[in-house]
């Protein structure tokens, strides 16, 4: 009950504080209104989780749910954030033994019209440089049919990265790309390879919109 009295402070106060170390945002017309969607991001820090909370919900006034390393709820300070903003923001916990069993319900969150939120490095960055992202964003999107929307970030390793817990005074930037289809791949047996295609071409999509180059 105490989280549901919080609700409509998250809601209007949390976004426009978080937005402070948000410089730029841009493409948000690329993100569609309605329908599944699967945004897929660069990684280097655990407050891009907010950042796209205070930009995703006050735009499509709509629950929006990460994938995320089981980690992220086991301890009392973030287990507390998360409920704090249960009513707006779910998460996918995924377990990296068992990272198939987290696809499945994403998916099944996405054959509801879901929004999922999916960073293919599949872990934050150490250097602020993109990674070599993993193929489980393109078994999602093979699986849901769902477009992806790439998703580059600037900034926020020099904000906060990892092994950090409070934000630097340094600001953001948000780069939404046009949504990717892949309908020419769903009647193709699924092999390594097709899954890799996909997921470099998704790869540097992210990394042009982030500013950087995709060397894998």
């Amino acid at each position: 009950m105490k989280h549901k009295k919080l609700a409509p402070i998250v809601r209007y106060i949390v976004p426009p504080l978080i937005k402070l170390w948000i410089k730029k945002i841009n493409g948000l017309e690329h993100v569609p209104k309605s329908g599944p969607i699967i945004l897929a991001a660069n990684h280097s820090s655990y407050i891009e989780h907010m950042m796209f909370a205070a930009i995703l919900v006050p735009l499509l006034d709509k629950k929006i749910h990460f994938i995320a390393k089981k980690e992220h709820f086991e301890s009392m300070t973030q287990s507390s954030w998360h409920a704090l903003w249960s009513r707006y923001i779910g998460y996918i916990p995924i377990d990296r033994s068992k990272g198939e069993e987290a696809l499945e319900a994403a998916k099944a969150y996405l054959e509801k019209n879901a929004i999922v939120i999916i960073y293919p490095e599949g872990t934050r960055t150490l250097t602020g440089r993109i990674q070599k992202g993993k193929t489980g964003v393109a078994r999602l999107a093979l699986w849901s049919k769902a477009p992806v929307v790439p998703v580059g970030i600037k900034g926020t390793f020099e904000i906060m990265p990892k092994g950090k817990h409070i934000p630097r005074c340094k600001r953001a930037t948000f780069m939404f790309g046009k949504p990717m289809y892949f309908e020419k791949y769903y009647k193709k047996e699924q092999t390594k390879e097709m899954l890799r295609e996909i997921t470099d071409v998704i790869m540097k999509e992210i990394a042009r919109l982030a500013g950087q180059h995709y060397q894998f």
